[in-house]
């Protein structure tokens, strides 16, 4: 007979969790590196005294806000190449709800991260326990549904024994490369602390090994048809590559093949800034030369990105007229977009298949000499925006970036997420090493900014963190310094205090509206707030100053070089002046009926671009 074991449903979870391993490269480590945990009456008596007996199985660690512990946990996911994860665990109601929203971003980014929010009471004795949101026509629905559209898995424990079969499914969606994403396993309170009859086998350690799917071979053979014929090939390079450890193939297959290689967000960072295959970022936050060659293109090979608008310029970019388009991904939901020829497998042993099919085959060299001329134009256009200014006016973002990365080393990690900086680092920040650039655009959260530093740091302690974030971000989301300083967590992080949302007001008047609720200055007010956000992170524990121009932030930034915990540096910034170069067009929907002639006007334009979308030409 099996050995049982007794023990509360919290308590096996718990042991379970910590008996999943994960194999990469040869590599066998525990999977779940640690839980973040905010107690409340739905998880303090169950989770909460599993958690705390199980010592360094799962390790736990308390923050300060449900949304941004999430992100912590996300953002270590994604510097860990979706080879680890996190658990998160909240009480049922708040604390559950403030989840959702990383929940989405996870979604969105295919991050991995184990959810697991108190909930109601399965028997129902209280009814409704604190907390609780009634539905008034189904008695079974709970606050935690909210997380059914963001998560790749849902289940709802209801009884004890029903872990048996839920945890190994979420841990399959959560290690498998097509289905990753977030898994949420919401707990009922009563049950978390009813004991059952375990078998003792449920407990034994379990390596999950991260499969490398190869493509058919009929793909492959129709997609070295279509480069042997090519005459402009290149190549878009996102998220995939990287979670894939496909860089050093990229790189060789790039170089080996002569294919000029532009990058998403996501992407980023797959190829060093100066490799000779470089071109920069794609689509709206893109660099001219990469733009230009794309458009030019008579293919273009995606590896492992969803090409989302921002990389296809609102598909009017990617794919154009009589130019082809291939998608290699491990999701066949996404190598299908936009009518791809779909290849369907691991970024890493595609590239491996396709390099050994092609032979000597190589591009024209005409093509791989024009990428060469227009990086080197776009080089130094990108070197004037990043200059420090002459004159004594407040600095761009650009020049800001310029300064921080002036003043940061090749192993530095830069995190950002929403607003104008990360179309700004898009273009113009140059990734010195692998891993070296982390920025959240999938989901453009703000506030994930100081948090995902926060899970980059823990999963690459030995890397310098820089986070670069506005004004706007940081009143959003900024307890996670607090946190940061009381695990010892070193992040320096660089404040652009535009005095609003400067980003979306220039949008606003972009599309001919008005400067209205965005800065700080267009907002209803009584006061006119004039926040000290160098006093507000030292009262959470940072070493902070604020600084004028970009000189005094280059000195702030040396001195924090050598400081050993948390230092938040702010600089006022130019909210109406961006760098202006590079970039496409973005569909932004202008109204048709407007009282004002700037409106009437940007409504024209939108319609020229459109139309000139259909025609198939340049927006």
């Amino acid at each position: 007979m099996n050995a049982m074991i007794r023990l509360t449903a919290a308590q096996a979870m718990v042991r379970w969790l910590g008996a999943q391993r994960v194999e990469s490269e040869g590599e066998v480590q525990p999977y779940f590196a640690g839980c973040w945990a905010i107690f409340g009456h739905g998880n303090v008596a169950g989770l909460g005294e599993a958690l705390a007996s199980a010592g360094d199985l799962i390790p736990t660690w308390r923050a300060h806000n449900e949304q941004a512990m999430a992100h912590a946990a996300i953002a270590f996911a994604k510097q860990s190449r979706r080879r680890r994860a996190m658990v998160c665990t909240t009480s049922v109601g708040p604390g559950a709800t403030n989840m959702v929203t990383a929940a989405a971003l996870a979604h969105v980014n295919r991050l991995p991260v184990l959810l697991v929010p108190g909930d109601i009471f399965a028997g129902r004795r209280p009814d409704p326990v604190l907390q609780q949101v009634e539905n008034f026509s189904d008695a079974t629905v709970s606050a935690n549904d909210c997380f059914r559209p963001v998560s790749r898995y849902f289940d709802r424990i209801t009884r004890a024994e029903q872990l048996l079969a839920s945890l190994p499914r979420a841990m399959s969606v959560l290690t498998d490369p097509a289905q990753c994403g977030p898994a949420t396993i919401a707990f009922c309170q009563d049950v978390q602390a009813e004991a059952a009859d375990w078998p003792e086998a449920f407990f034994a350690p379990r390596t999950w090994r991260l499969r490398r799917q190869s493509p058919d071979s009929r793909e492959i053979a129709d997609l070295v048809d279509l480069l042997t014929r090519a005459k402009r090939p290149m190549i878009v390079a996102g998220g995939g590559v990287r979670y894939a450890g496909a860089e050093t193939r990229l790189r060789e297959f790039a170089s080996r093949f002569v294919i000029p290689v532009a990058e998403t967000q996501a992407g980023k960072g797959a190829l060093v800034w100066d490799d000779p295959m470089s071109v920069g970022a794609v689509g709206v936050t893109g660099t001219s030369a990469a733009n230009a060659l794309v458009r030019q293109a008579d293919l273009v090979i995606g590896v492992g990105t969803r090409l989302q608008d921002f990389t296809t310029g609102s598909a009017a970019l990617i794919p154009v007229e009589g130019q082809r388009l291939v998608q290699i991904n491990v999701a066949g939901f996404d190598a299908h977009k936009h009518g791809a020829l779909a290849v369907v497998g691991d970024a890493d042993a595609t590239l491996d298949i396709l390099s050994s099919a092609l032979g000597p085959w190589r591009t024209p060299s005409a093509w791989t000499a024009k990428a060469r001329r227009l990086t080197d134009e776009w080089t130094v256009a990108a070197d004037a925006a990043m200059k420090a200014p002459a004159e004594q006016h407040l600095p761009t973002d650009a020049q800001v970036l310029g300064a921080v990365w002036r003043q940061t080393n090749e192993d530095t990690v830069v995190v950002a997420a929403a607003g104008g900086l990360p179309g700004e680092l898009h273009r113009l920040w140059r990734t010195r090493s692998v891993g070296g650039y982390h920025v959240e655009y999938g989901y453009s959260c703000m506030g994930y900014e100081i948090a995902g530093a926060l899970g980059v740091k823990m999963a690459a302690p030995e890397r310098d963190v820089h986070v670069v974030l506005g004004d706007g971000s940081y009143l959003m989301m900024n307890s996670e310094i607090a946190t940061s300083v009381m695990l010892g967590l070193k992040l320096t992080i660089t404040v652009l205090d535009n005095r609003g949302f400067g980003c979306i007001n220039r949008l606003q008047q972009s599309v001919g509206g008005r400067p209205f609720n965005n800065l700080l200055s267009d907002t209803e007010q009584v006061v006119a707030p004039d926040i000290d956000f160098a006093a507000h992170a030292a009262s959470l524990g940072a070493k902070a100053e604020k600084v004028a121009g970009i000189a005094e932030l280059e000195a702030a930034l040396h001195r924090a070089a050598g400081e050993e915990s948390t230092v938040v540096i702010v600089i006022d910034t130019d909210p109406d002046r961006t760098s202006e170069i590079g970039g496409a067009w973005w569909d932004v929907a202008v109204p048709e009926v407007s009282e004002r002639p700037e409106v009437r006007a940007a409504r024209a334009t939108y319609d020229a671009a459109l139309s000139a979308r259909a025609r198939g030409e340049k927006p």
